[in-house]
């Protein structure tokens, strides 16, 4: 259901939505509990009130602040693995400049049709959560059949084919990270302590009674807003391949192997 939200809807939507919902509800409940207890405005509980909004709203805080700190640094680890996976590939492209025209045409052919194979087929299916380690390794495969079967004849020669050679084994070990971390997603217990903490903490505001119904009011969407935000911000982290937030496929189409994609 996240994954088909994140790639239909774009990011203003949904904070319209998440945002938008969350202060919407927050600000009924309080009038209607306001109405349904008039003596809450009155604020005769509005100490012991304080100080468990404060203990609720400083725990919470930190378990938001690790949720979102760790989504971001894993979108960024993927981002890195991504480039790093395109620019080995790169590598490759230009090691293979030192070899005979024959087998340079080989190794251009094979890694023409992994990059292809990595953006046009396993890009959606990385998108909709559901990475195959055995949809492009037939690509990725024809690299290495190519090198294998390559026997150096100069020093210069062996000193690029080594570099080849370590290059590619690099993109099969970025690969194999790129379509594990496509798998990943936050823990279903901090899903629980993210989203299920702003279900108690901001009912726990329709308590804080001030006599002036504006006043309380801004209050209770103030801090609806603030977790509202905050937890778009961990929906749309959680799936680094997934909305307008997402991983680009653009490294593979850039550089030394923006040839492989025509004019």
């Amino acid at each position: 259901m996240s994954l088909w939200l994140l790639n239909h809807f774009s990011t203003f939507t949904l904070a319209v939505v998440t945002v938008g919902g969350t202060v919407a509800v927050a600000v009924a409940g309080s009038v209607l509990l306001r109405r349904r207890y008039p003596s809450l405005a009155r604020g005769e509980h509005n100490d012991m009130v304080g100080v468990t909004l404060g203990m609720f709203g400083a725990i919470y805080g930190i378990i938001l602040a690790f949720v979102i700190v760790t989504l971001w640094t894993q979108l960024d680890s993927t981002q890195t693995v991504v480039a790093s996976e395109a620019t080995d590939v790169a590598l490759i492209a230009r090691d293979a400049a030192a070899f005979p025209p024959p087998v340079r045409a080989k190794v251009d052919a094979a890694l023409s049709g992994y990059v292809h194979s990595v953006v046009d087929h396993q890009w959606p299916r990385m998108r909709a959560g559901e990475p195959s380690y055995e949809a492009n390794a037939g690509k990725l495969q024809a690299v290495y059949d190519v090198l294998q079967a390559y026997e150096p004849k100069t020093v210069r020669e062996e000193v690029f084919y080594g570099e080849a050679v370590h290059h590619l084994n690099d993109v099969a070990a970025q690969r194999r990270a790129r379509l594990t971390m496509a798998e990943q997603q936050l823990p279903p217990l901090l899903q629980a302590l993210a989203f299920g903490g702003a279900i108690v903490l901001v009912p726990l505001t329709f308590l804080y009674g001030m006599r002036k119904l504006r006043i309380q009011l801004l209050f209770v969407a103030s801090v609806a807003a603030l977790i509202g935000f905050s937890l778009l911000l961990v929906f749309v982290l959680d799936r680094p391949f997934a909305g307008e937030l997402s991983v680009s496929p653009a490294p593979y189409r850039e550089g030394a192997l923006a040839r492989y994609w025509g004019p």
